[in-house]
């Protein structure tokens, strides 16, 4: 092969591969979201209050202002009062105690605190996106704790678990 012609070759491989690297465009996120920025930039969050049987002080203001800082935190969202490119709403639709576990004596040797929010997501960029779902968690305990003594750490676990549940639903599209 002559000068020339390597050249040439050499010149084919350049272009082709400058042409494959910018029209392939590889993308991670390490916040597990999939959000096109260039479309949507702004999210709503309103309060969700404690409609359950069983109310908890502090729940619902806890559990609004947790759901806030997750997106917040994990996302580039701008957070706005109402009409957000993404607008979360809902309830804390179930919160409640039961007896799940039994000991040799018979007597409830466990409990489990079980949460229940339900969410109406709307993506005004997406529209097929949106939905209307229940999400739910639940901690057991040992009955050798009231629930006093276990509520505000068990209420934390729930929270994060219902609120991991919501953000992979509405942004993470896993």
């Amino acid at each position: 092969m002559g000068w020339n012609n390597r050249r040439s070759l050499f010149s084919f491989l350049c272009v082709a591969l400058l042409i494959v690297v910018t029209s392939c465009r590889i993308s991670y996120k390490f916040n597990g979201s999939s959000i096109d920025y260039t479309k949507i930039k702004t999210i709503s969050i309103q309060d969700f209050p404690n409609r359950a049987p069983l109310v908890y002080a502090t729940l619902a203001a806890d559990f609004t202002e947790n759901l806030r800082d997750e997106f917040s935190s994990k996302t580039s969202l701008k957070l706005v009062e109402q009409d957000g490119d993404l607008q979360l709403s809902g309830e804390i639709s179930g919160y409640n105690v039961i007896s799940s576990g039994v000991d040799a004596s018979g007597q409830a040797a466990e409990s489990r605190l079980q949460m229940s929010v339900h969410v109406k997501f709307v993506n005004k960029v997406n529209p097929s996106e949106s939905f209307e779902r229940t999400f739910s968690a639940y901690q057991v305990f040992s009955n050798e704790y009231t629930i006093d003594q276990v509520q505000a750490e068990l209420n934390e676990q729930l929270m994060d678990d219902i609120i991991n549940q919501i953000f992979n639903a509405t942004v993470a599209n896993w």
